[in-house]
């Protein structure tokens, strides 16, 4: 009954939003259920009730955030100069990253290889919850075609941003926007064990990363109508 319940109110927000097609931002679709599924979630975890837990994340994902639209706001580039979420025009993978949240030993190296192919088509986006100085440090191994951003907390303007963002789906999370700024997913990182064997790591990321971009290319025909060659996407490990 809880899950009902949970799920008519959440499709009663949504729909609420989309009236006349209007652009919803992350923000607001995330502010207007947000408390609701914090509480429900901190149950969850307090009973370790993990598929109870997973179940509200996708609820609110599918239900609520997928096709609300990323809010612009400044971030800053890796030599501090500041730019902005929207001056980047192409389908986005957007990670979520601090300094203190250990990658699993095979995420970074499967995202770099991943972005090797793709980054022409794609921007690959890492932004960092930290200042300059440990950005720069956590962000190194980090190819080129990877573009690194941070928002420091401290002299930050655009707090709403960073509750939504940082705060609500915690770190690390991956975001999927296409071309036109709209969400059509987010997911949570690939979880790892502090001893995994790096193939294992590796392969688990790789295809997650390769799934994202494939969902992103399926999202581009959609808007476009137009066919994707899907030969050129690698494989699956």
């Amino acid at each position: 009954m809880g899950k009902k319940l949970l799920l008519l109110l959440l499709l009663i927000s949504i729909s609420s939003y989309s009236q006349d097609g209007e652009k919803i931002p992350f923000s607001q679709a995330v502010q207007s259920n947000i408390n609701e599924y914090i509480k429900k979630t901190e149950t969850a975890f307090e009973f370790q009730n993990f598929k109870r837990a997973e179940f509200l994340f996708d609820s609110i994902i599918n239900h609520v955030v997928k096709g609300s639209y990323l809010d612009n706001f400044e971030v800053n580039k890796r030599n501090g100069k500041r730019t902005q979420l929207h001056q980047f025009e192409k389908p986005m993978v957007l990670l979520t990253a601090s300094s203190w949240c250990v990658p699993g030993i095979g995420e970074i190296p499967a995202l770099n290889a991943i972005a090797k192919k793709y980054h022409k088509d794609i921007d690959f986006v890492v932004l960092f919850w930290d200042n300059k100085k440990k950005t720069r440090k956590a962000s190194k191994e980090y190819s080129r075609n990877i573009h690194i951003v941070y928002v420091d907390e401290i002299d930050n303007k655009s707090d709403n941003i960073v509750k939504t963002m940082k705060h609500s789906f915690g770190i690390p999370t991956t975001f999927l926007i296409d071309e036109n700024k709209r969400i059509i997913d987010i997911r949570r990182g690939v979880i790892h064990g502090y001893h995994e064997e790096f193939d294992v790591s590796y392969k688990g990321n790789y295809n997650s990363f390769l799934s994202g971009v494939s969902s992103l290319q399926d999202s581009l025909e959609d808007n476009e109508g137009m066919a994707i060659d899907k030969s050129k996407l690698p494989k699956e490990l």
